[in-house]
């Protein structure tokens, strides 16, 4: 199974009786599954049964649902507002008899704002139910379009990753043949470090002496680093083979990808380690940045 991406959008167009709507839904990437629907007055009882629906597709991911609906304009009814029409009526009689006016005529008066309403033909519940269930269709067609979207997406993202996690692999067995952590170096640096600790301090006691031998030894030594880089790695691609959510366990792993090298850049005996720590770091940062969008 590949990884899975927490971007993605996709849009799908459905009808039902005199209505029709368009159905878009975007996705980022979240910590959870956060759905919020921004749905048509009327339509507010579907809210709870999209999140539901959305369960079943995804795992992960902030999802901004828009539904738009329209009504088709032969569904509509004109009718004439009484009240509005009696109102002005008089009020138009009244100026005429003032004014000497000419009696209103009919274009004038339709047009006139709250005397010609447009209602909307009222519908069964069967009718309304049909609707309801039809946007649900619509609704499981748009979740499943972005559900292939976004393992397309995490496809490509699989790849980089898995280029990334073989860089890291690469350059840990590079710091591992270094040539300043082959024994010869690291005696002489040793050796050279123990001097300079005896000239800086004349009157030096044995013990103290052996407990800065130790400390010196222990920041030369950074095999213990390499060896949980290598369990990472492993971790890494078992983890992008598997049928799971990966996305929280892989950045974990980038985290401690950026522990160990750290402190493999502050133990870096010689440039040569140094630079190679560098290289890993900027490699784990673009690591941790692809991974952020894994489901």
């Amino acid at each position: 199974m590949a990884l899975i991406s927490m971007t993605g959008f996709a849009r799908t167009e459905g009808s039902s009786g005199d209505y029709e709507w368009t159905f878009e839904v975007k996705s980022v990437n979240g910590k959870g599954l956060d759905v919020r629907s921004r749905l048509p007055h009327g339509l507010e009882s579907l809210e709870l049964d999209l999140r539901k629906l959305a369960t079943k597709y995804f795992r992960r991911g902030n999802l901004q649902l828009n539904l738009q609906l329209t009504r088709a304009t032969g569904a509509s009814v004109l009718a004439i507002n009484e009240n509005a029409l009696e109102a002005v009526l008089k009020i138009a009689e009244s100026l005429r008899q003032r004014l000497g006016s000419p009696p209103i005529n009919v274009e004038n008066l339709l047009a006139l704002r709250g005397v010609l309403e447009t209602s909307e033909e009222s519908e069964d519940d069967e009718a309304i139910a049909a609707r309801q269930a039809a946007i649900m269709d619509s609704a499981r067609d748009v979740f499943a379009a972005l559900s292939q979207m976004r393992a397309l997406e995490g496809g490509r993202i699989e790849k980089v990753i898995s280029e990334q996690i073989t860089k890291i692999y690469d350059l840990t067995v590079a710091a591992r043949d270094c040539p300043g952590r082959q024994p010869e170096a690291l005696k002489v640096r040793f050796i050279e470090q123990v001097a300079k600790l005896l000239e800086a301090n004349d009157n030096l006691d044995p013990d103290r002496l052996h407990a800065e031998a130790v400390i010196i030894a222990t920041r030369a030594d950074v095999q213990e680093e390499l060896d949980r880089l290598f369990a990472h790695v492993e971790a890494a691609r078992e983890l992008i083979a598997s049928d799971d959510a990966v996305g929280r366990k892989l950045d974990f792993l980038a985290q401690e990808f950026n522990r160990e090298a750290n402190t493999l850049c502050s133990k870096a005996s010689c440039k040569e380690l140094s630079h190679i720590g560098l290289d890993m770091k900027t490699t784990i940062d673009q690591l941790r940045e692809q991974v952020q969008n894994i489901e």
